[in-house]
């Protein structure tokens, strides 16, 4: 093999990871790098980055918002390639070897490059919003660059967030606190709550840290995809999450069993036979949830306890199907209230309903805050009955989509902190801005989180209010 031979093997080795002897390769990668430099361009990385090996590496992690993956990714290509030129010097120009232990070196640092290469190629995806994600994976890994110029170049190919956006955001800020875990009330501390789509490890939500005492019933806001629904699965321990959640000094999690009939979960979609009256539904639901050592008459007792709180008594021989929606969803809530809950989560119970019956329905789980039960509430028109309310929790999507909390206080202190007045427009303001909001998630999330990082109690909460007494503003989380 002569000198200029070698030098062209070299170069072709490490801009290409081919030789002379695969020259079609060559047209592959010159496309890959096309194609890269214009992902890295709408990604907001330095488009050239494409051209150089290993540092393309990085940058597609960094544009897939997998900075750590992207430089493991760099250093098996930086590996891969040394093994490349050791074997073009000591075995010639065929590319052949002999050497055992060479080969498997090969082979071991091939499997991490792929399994990292997968990683993020499933973050790109994630990052360009495509569905059907499989079927892009495998185009990515059989014709890496087709993929690479469609989304390069593509005027309908665009990512959902740059990666200086990423590396700024709140989605790689962490508050590092924890809410007190006190005797009374509820205390969550969450660390993350993840999925696992597709071998990959996806955050729903992450950091979230608060108390709430009891008799305060509490708006749970936040925009579509924010994680409200993922957020009470974690709280009332249907979905477990990586947390502490304790109520009443009482670990959820690992009381489960003894602490289920504690909390009460109203769902959107109402669970009722239609062909049943509403004693019958009542009964059934008291014959569940109340302990074994209650007598029939004592269920009895419940049952019609509750339809007089809830207003169902004149309507307690009617069927469920001839039911108005107004009186369906107090039945729906009826039931979950027979074992006398003390935290209480409904989610959006006046979907469907006009404003007057959903004020009287609010009015009604108000009543039932002030006994000293802890409400937490979905709901989409908060503002028709927001002074009902305590408290509200807001939830917002960091740049890596992932659920964080953006805000925990009483509603005055939102309305000052989000300087909005109204919380539909909180809403709007954490919102993305190809979701017709203005973008503002990571300020106010590493705006809130500072804000608890200095608040430090010298003293013991204030204990919750008598029920019915007026609201005070108090302080939201203590730290420790």
């Amino acid at each position: 093999m002569n000198v200029f031979t070698t030098i062209i093997n070299i170069l072709l080795i490490v801009f290409f990871n081919t030789t002379l002897s695969r020259p079609y390769l060559i047209l592959t990668y010159l496309l890959f790098m096309f194609g890269m430099w214009g992902i890295f361009k709408k990604c907001g990385l330095t488009p050239w980055h494409a051209l150089i090996p290993c540092l393309r590496e990085s940058d597609m992690g960094k544009a897939a918002g997998m900075e750590r993956e992207g430089r493991i990714l760099a250093v098996t290509q930086g590996l891969l390639i040394v093994y490349n030129l050791a074997d073009l010097f000591v075995n010639g120009e065929d590319g052949s070897t002999s050497i055992l232990f060479l080969a498997l070196i090969e082979i071991l640092i091939g499997l991490i490059h792929i399994i990292y290469l997968i990683k993020i190629y499933l973050g790109l995806i994630d990052v360009y919003g495509r569905k059907k994600r499989f079927w892009w994976l495998v185009l990515w890994l059989i014709a890496e660059c087709i993929p690479a110029i469609l989304w390069g170049w593509g005027k309908k190919y665009n990512p959902l967030w740059k990666a200086e956006e990423l590396k700024n955001s709140a989605a790689n800020f962490f508050s590092g606190s924890k809410a007190a875990v006190l005797d009374q009330g509820l205390t969550v501390n969450l660390e993350e709550r993840t999925a696992t789509d597709f071998f990959k490890k996806k955050y729903l939500l992450r950091d979230i840290h608060m108390y709430i005492q009891p008799g305060h019933m509490v708006l749970l806001l936040g925009g579509s995809g924010a994680g409200k629904t993922t957020y009470i699965n974690a709280v009332n321990g249907y979905e477990k999450a990586k947390a502490e959640v304790v109520l009443n000094g009482k670990n959820m999690y690992k009381n489960y069993k003894d602490m289920q009939y504690d909390i009460g979960f109203v769902p959107q979609l109402d669970l009722m036979r239609g062909s049943d009256t509403v004693y019958r539904t009542l009964m059934d639901s008291a014959a569940l949830r109340l302990p074994s050592t209650f007598t029939k008459a004592e269920r009895q007792a419940r049952v019609e306890e509750v339809m007089e709180i809830f207003g169902l008594t004149p309507v307690k021989n009617n069927l469920v199907v001839k039911l108005s929606g107004g009186q369906r969803k107090r039945l729906s809530i009826a039931m979950e209230f027979i074992s006398n809950p003390t935290l209480f989560i409904l989610d959006e119970p006046d979907s469907g309903l006009d404003g007057v019956m959903a004020r009287e329905l609010f009015q009604q789980l108000r009543k039932i805050a002030d006994q000293g039960k802890i409400i937490i509430v979905i709901t989409h028109t908060p503002d028709r009955v927001i002074d009902l309310f305590d408290d509200v929790i807001v939830l917002a999507k960091d740049a890596n989509r992932t659920g964080r909390l953006a805000f925990y206080g009483s509603i005055e202190e939102a309305r000052a902190f989000f300087g909005k007045e109204r919380m539909e427009e909180i809403v709007k303001a954490i919102n993305r801005e190809e979701e017709g909001g203005e973008g503002r998630a990571d300020e106010f999330i590493m705006k809130f989180a500072a804000m608890g990082q200095d608040t430090v109690p010298e003293e013991e909460p204030a204990p919750p209010r008598e029920p019915g007494a007026p609201n005070e503003k108090e302080e939201v989380i203590q730290y420790v």
